[in-house]
This record gives C-alpha cells, sequence and structure tokens, in this order.
C-alpha cells in the first residue's frame, strides 16, 4: 500500500484555496502639517476609511487579488494625516465550479489578507506620531453584494 503522509493526491477533488504570497505593492503615509497635527486636540478628528478589492487571472487556477485601503483623519478641513495601502496577494484556487469562482476571488481572497493590511495600517499610523488606526472588520460579502446592484444597475441604465 502506497502513502503519501497526509500530501493531497491526484484524485483529490476537494476545493482549496492556497495563498501563494502576500506583498504590500503600494504604501504611503502623510502627515503634511506636522509638527502641529501632533499637539493634542480638544475634539476627535473625523476619521473617513474606504476599502476597495480588485483582483485579475495571472494563471490557469491562479489569481492576483489586490486589497485598496486609503484612510484619513481631519479635523474640520484640515487634514491630519493620510494613509494609503495597496496589498495584494496571490491566490490558486482549484476545483470551485466557474459559477462560484467571482465570488470566492472577490470575497473569501480578500478576507485572507485584510488581517495583514490591517495591521500595515495600524503600524504606519503609529509610526506617524498618532494612535494606532484600527480599522473595524469588513464584511467582504456586503462590499461584493454592493459593487454587483452597482454593476446591474449601470448595465440597465446603459
Amino acid at each position: 500500500m502506497a502513502s503519501n503522509n497526509g500530501a493531497p493526491g491526484a484524485e483529490n477533488n476537494a476545493p482549496a484555496i492556497n495563498v501563494l504570497a502576500q506583498y504590500a505593492k503600494d504604501l504611503s503615509f502623510e502627515n503634511p502639517n506636522a509638527p502641529r497635527s501632533l499637539a493634542p486636540r480638544q475634539t476627535s478628528p473625523q476619521i473617513e476609511i474606504n476599502v476597495n478589492v480588485n483582483a485579475r487571472k495571472v494563471g490557469d487556477t491562479d489569481f492576483e487579488v489586490e486589497l485598496a485601503i486609503q484612510g484619513q483623519a481631519k479635523d474640520g478641513e484640515t487634514l491630519i494625516f493620510r494613509v494609503d495601502l495597496s496589498y495584494g496577494g496571490v491566490f490558486r484556487i482549484v476545483n470551485i465550479p466557474e459559477d462560484q469562482l467571482h465570488p470566492v476571488v472577490m470575497i473569501e481572497c480578500p478576507r485572507l489578507l485584510f488581517p495583514f493590511a490591517r495591521q500595515i495600517v495600524a503600524d504606519s499610523v503609529r509610526n506617524g506620531g498618532f494612535p494606532p488606526l484600527m480599522i473595524d472588520p469588513v464584511d467582504f460579502a456586503a462590499l461584493y453584494r454592493a459593487r454587483a446592484e452597482e454593476a446591474a444597475a449601470a448595465q440597465g441604465n446603459a
């Protein structure tokens, strides 16, 4: 009897998502009003955070997924800080039916990347002299549905 020591055999048809690589593609932190922006303030700044997901096929079963996070803090019209991160990953996705592939790429892959991107943003803001910007968890399924509704509405108006 042959043994493969727990490694998946050629007959294994189980769905799988494998992370082949993760990387920061672009990172920017701006503190344009330093050192004034570092002074204690009486009011809390307005924080804005935007998250976007993009993906592209890079091989038969491989996809590059990019998580784009933009965050900024303002005091009225004065920019306190701005952080922009483009965090990517290459995923190998096998044995997923074609009709389910797009949601897997746009929901599950960014869900795997998010904790790492969140940490980079928090560390960048902290290293800029501010308390870490801890981004709340993102519901990538809701983001996917919203983007699908926007696309359907745009096609309906065309």
